[in-house]
């Protein structure tokens, strides 16, 4: 083969390798990442993110969805009785601590707008959550929503201040 060839060939292998690698890594388009990784992302969630994977329902939040997630920070579990937060971690306390999560979740994708416009959320746990807007806040029970519409590719996510209790909890 002749250099001109050669040199030909190198080009067009080049060239097609530039634009096969965005094709495989999605055809270049940025999708949004799932609720877990954006909760993992924020900074304030660590807790929750344990609990989540602890529960083994990390699978389910990377889902197709769409979910809603009220999400506590960290500051909001540090808030709960001493030693609750080691205890609910426990393997013999997984349904509990599901029970818990599950009541943070709605199915669908509700944005605040929408949400202050309800009285009630259905949660994954079968539970009912109170909704209530005052002063222009979203309030879920009586956790107030203090970062909303942090959209994930799954769903969206709300920041609240408290950790929101089943009734069988």
């Amino acid at each position: 083969m002749n250099a001109h060839l050669r040199k030909l060939v190198s080009i067009t292998l080049l060239l097609l390798s530039a634009l096969a690698v965005p094709a495989l890594a999605g055809g270049g388009h940025h999708e949004k990442p799932d609720i877990v990784s954006t909760a993992m992302s924020t900074g304030q969630h660590a807790t929750l993110v344990t609990a989540i994977e602890t529960a083994q329902l990390a699978d389910t939040l990377r889902g197709a969805g769409p979910y809603t997630v009220f999400a506590p920070t960290d500051a909001a579990f540090e808030r709960l009785p001493p030693g609750a937060v080691d205890d609910l971690l426990k393997p013999e306390n997984r349904d509990k601590l599901r029970a818990l999560l599950l009541h943070h979740v709605v199915a669908g994708k509700v944005m605040s707008t929408q949400a202050m416009n309800m009285d009630t959320a259905s949660t994954l746990n079968g539970t009912s959550l109170p909704l209530s807007a005052r002063a222009g806040k979203l309030y879920v029970a009586d956790a107030e929503v203090t970062g909303a519409d942090v959209v994930a590719g799954n769903g969206v996510i709300h920041v609240v201040d408290t950790v929101l209790m089943p009734p069988e909890i």
